[in-house]
């Protein structure tokens, strides 16, 4: 599809900051093992828990060994993470991931729809499975979840952390942020997200995937998935995530991490553009690595899955 001649669709379509994503041989350290049975103060069952607040949060958990949790990006779900859980799970990794308050297998509450809602679900999530030493991964609105998430709980459980097409520090425009995008770009998301959103979402899946660029090999079943996932949030909880993910300052959260970081991000991004988060956000964390990816897009996690794997593996075993 081709944008070009729509400059209505094509300011919101590339400045729409989503938040949301061959097999090594290589197992990975034995370390952490499941605790059969930690101490929990937050209920649970087999794949859910039930906050402070009532709300209960999905979580998928598969393999052994050293722990990774995943934070998805806007509006989507844990199953965005598959390729990667399933890839360090077969290679000697326990694999954690939960479904965002109002998103897709957690229920979808009126109140928390906010990025210290979000940090403090996960909060209790790590808690409630006695979780140490992990490396956190968070895709766009997930990568300020993991950003957040340190700065109201700091470190003490974390090893390492990894943001990946990510939306810290701050992607509205501002006097103190004039390269960001401007409110309109947002209000225009909201109006899809409460208008037609089937239809926005369907319209939506293309750049995120870079299919509406030139040689670009994005299947309609990657594109129906991206839908799908969408459609399973709540409606007012989609909503109320614009205005966490697009204007939530994490300047300060970035500041506090004190363990080895990655930054990953596709120099195509037409949703989160690169320039203004990660190359931003980097500087802000100390010793931070960064791996930019020439021509990939928003979805980098699935249309380019295998080198995005093999980087991860490589730093997680670092």
């Amino acid at each position: 599809m081709n944008d070009s001649h729509n400059p209505t669709r094509r300011t919101l379509l590339a400045g729409s900051a989503v938040l949301a994503t061959g097999t090594f041989a290589i197992r990975a350290e034995a370390g952490t093992q499941r605790n059969s049975q930690p101490i929990r103060s937050t209920p649970m069952t087999n794949n859910t828990i039930t906050t402070k607040d009532g709300t209960q949060i999905y979580y998928k958990d598969w393999g052994d060994g050293p722990v990774v949790t995943f934070s998805h990006g806007w509006p989507l779900n844990s199953d965005a993470w598959d390729g990667q859980m399933h890839f360090l799970a077969r290679n000697g990794f326990r694999v954690i991931a939960h479904d965002r308050r109002g998103h897709g297998r957690s229920s979808q509450p009126s109140s928390g729809n906010d990025m210290n809602g979000y940090a403090d679900d996960l909060a209790q999530l790590i808690e409630a499975l006695d979780l140490k030493n992990i490396a956190m991964v968070g895709h766009s609105t997930g990568g300020g979840e993991v950003a957040r998430y340190i700065g109201r709980h700091g470190t003490k459980r974390v090893a390492k952390a990894v943001l990946i097409g990510a939306v810290p520090p701050v992607m509205l425009k501002s006097a103190s942020n004039p390269e960001g995008l401007p409110i309109e770009v947002f209000d225009s998301i909201r109006d899809g997200v409460a208008g037609d959103r089937s239809q926005f979402y369907k319209e939506l899946a293309i750049p995120f995937y870079g299919a509406n660029r030139d040689g670009a090999k994005v299947s309609q079943g990657l594109l129906d998935q991206f839908w799908l996932w969408s459609m399973q949030s709540g409606q007012k909880n989609a909503y109320e995530c614009v205005k966490a993910f697009s204007e939530t300052d994490f300047t300060a959260d970035l500041k506090k991490i004190d363990v080895p970081t990655l930054f990953m991000h596709g120099e195509d991004d037409q949703i989160v553009p690169v320039h203004d988060s990660a190359k931003k956000a980097a500087r802000l964390v100390k010793n931070a690595k960064e791996i930019y990816y020439p021509g990939a897009p928003h979805g980098l996690t699935a249309t380019m899955q295998d080198r995005v794997n093999a980087d991860l593996l490589a730093f997680l075993r670092a």
